[in-house]
């Protein structure tokens, strides 16, 4: 027999199986010899009180034993010969959309501007340690896209368009572990998702797809109102309908698109800093324990949010226990991310903090000031060109170099220069920088006071043992492609799938592997009514 049930235990209790197993019996009735095995199926931490409490979803296996195979797995066949797919981009939107086309019996050809996973990392590594950033590979750029190497967090508010259970289940025939289908807040961690990633690249190769490293598309190859293909720098030509899952920072693309006339729309976006506490000083806050987490929690998490004069400030890709990491994709940048290992076991935590900004906020020449003077190139490209100024300027008050511009937090909410900075995870180093002069005073008034608000509800939130580290700009896309809500390809080219966050309709790696997997459908659904 197999039964179900909700328990609310310690730490203590949920961490341990045999205390767990004891309690399930306790409580429910159930002889311990006949509790032939234990599966945690969902899990969330109650720190809402003093006293912290576990919420677990259990299934008790009673005289027999659980299936060996905890997730779902999904059949992949040989698609050598069969209709051809292009996919631009290997980012989880990317290789979701090429493993459903694989399902539904097409072969995909992913085509990926950066380097496979596994070299890439090189370069991320010279950017921390020669400050160099390599155009086509480096935190954005590369396979496995930005979520890659900056966290593998696989929580999602994204439920209505597509199956995030399914996401999560192909992450685990791949190599993820099986707790991302228990806790509420999933977590892969920088140090295994490339190897899962890669992984999943084996799949497609295995299946008789194709996948291009160091291949960058230079142009739609258009026909009429179709598209038929692209073009690339290495002068290969690749045909088929187009999967354009590009990324967030894919500016070329872009600007290709507005040259080109195709329908792209600014988007609003959000921008501000990397805020980085202490873990423990975060442990203390949000456990309600001046001894931190003890020995049985998770390095903290939190979550703030508040609206300031209209417009939302909130934290952004909370990294518990984790790094702050340089970001930029080109020249004259700095942009700043964060990133967790799998145990979460830095001495800090970090949070972007940010500002929402909408298109029609740039008419607000005191708020932007001469961020905004000189004209537009494109007018859906004004957001991005907002992006672009942030993060130059953050570069000449970071020393042209990569060492980030940086100030306490309770020195900026009283507009005070910094003298020293505390110790920091970001490895290219930290400069004093009065951000509270220099970012624009629509960003810079709103994140202060969003502070003060969040240093009411969180006690000892706000202080100068936090750094700020500016800036963060690449939250989500600044511009969207627009597409039919129906068939999902562009409102005007058919054969040319816009897809995940890089196209405006995903916000992190579930949702872009959910709309991957929606584009693929979408174009299986173009080809046979090409037939």
């Amino acid at each position: 027999m197999i039964s179900e049930y909700t328990l609310r235990v310690s730490p203590e209790v949920a961490a341990n199986e045999a205390l767990l197993r004891n309690y399930l019996s306790e409580e429910k009735g159930i002889h311990i010899q006949s509790l032939t095995a234990v599966r945690i199926v969902k899990r969330s931490i109650d720190a809402r009180q003093r006293t912290i409490f576990v919420n677990l979803t259990v299934r008790a296996f009673i005289n027999e034993l659980p299936d060996k195979t905890e997730y779902q797995p999904t059949l992949y066949p040989n698609v050598e010969g069969k209709p051809q797919v292009v996919v631009v981009g290997a980012g989880p939107g990317g290789l979701f959309a090429a493993l459903r086309l694989i399902e539904l019996g097409l072969r995909p050809v992913v085509v990926e501007r950066g380097k496979n996973v596994r070299d890439r990392k090189r370069d991320l590594a010279l950017i921390g340690r020669e400050q160099q950033v390599n155009p086509e590979s480096n935190y954005s750029f590369g396979e496995g896209g930005a979520g890659a190497y900056s966290d593998g967090k696989l929580y999602t508010r994204s439920k209505k368009r597509g199956n995030t259970e399914k996401i999560l289940n192909v992450f685990c025939q791949h190599g993820a572990s099986s707790n991302i289908l228990v806790d509420a807040h999933p977590h892969i961690g920088t140090d295994k998702l490339p190897r899962v990633i890669e992984s999943m690249r084996n799949t497609i190769l295995q299946s008789g797809g194709e996948v291009h490293f160091e291949t960058r598309m230079t142009n739609l190859i258009v026909e009429g109102d179709c598209v038929k293909g692209i073009e690339t720098h290495t002068g290969e030509t690749f045909l088929g309908p187009v999967i354009l899952a590009t990324g967030h920072s894919a500016r070329d693309v872009y600007r290709l698109l507005a040259s080109q006339d195709i329908e792209i729309e600014a988007k609003g976006i959000a921008v501000g800093v990397r805020l980085e506490h202490p873990a423990e000083l975060i442990d203390r806050i949000q456990y309600h324990n001046p001894n931190g987490r003890g020995a049985y929690l998770p390095a903290a998490e939190y979550s703030f949010v508040t609206q300031v004069e209209g417009r939302g400030v909130y934290s952004f890709c909370m990294c518990p226990g984790g790094f702050v990491v340089p970001a930029a994709s080109g020249p004259e940048q700095i942009v700043v991310n964060g990133m967790s290992p799998s145990n979460r076991g830095s001495r800090w935590s970090n949070s972007g903090m940010v500002v929402e900004i909408r298109p029609e906020d740039l008419s607000d020449r005191k708020g932007f000031g001469a961020l905004v003077e000189g004209g537009c190139e494109h007018p859906a490209l004004q957001m991005m060109q907002l992006q672009e100024q942030l993060e130059r300027l953050s570069w000449l008050q970071g020393n042209q170099k990569q060492t980030a511009p940086a100030q306490r937090m309770a020195d900026f909410c009283n507009r005070r220069l910094s003298n020293t900075l505390p110790d920091s995870s970001y490895v290219p180093g930290l400069i004093a920088s009065p951000l509270h002069f220099w970012l624009p005073p629509f960003v810079s008034h709103r994140l202060a006071q969003g502070f003060k608000q969040f240093g009411k509800t969180s006690r000892g939130f706000l202080t100068n043992e936090a750094v700020m580290i500016g800036v963060e700009t690449r939250t989500s896309a600044p511009v969207r492609i627009i597409r039919d809500r129906d068939t999902l390809q562009h409102i005007r080219l058919q054969g040319l799938f816009p897809c995940g966050e890089g196209a405006g309709y995903a916000g992190g790696i579930v949702s872009a592997g959910v709309d991957g997997e929606r584009c693929a459908e979408a174009a299986k659904a173009y080809l046979i009514r090409e037939e």
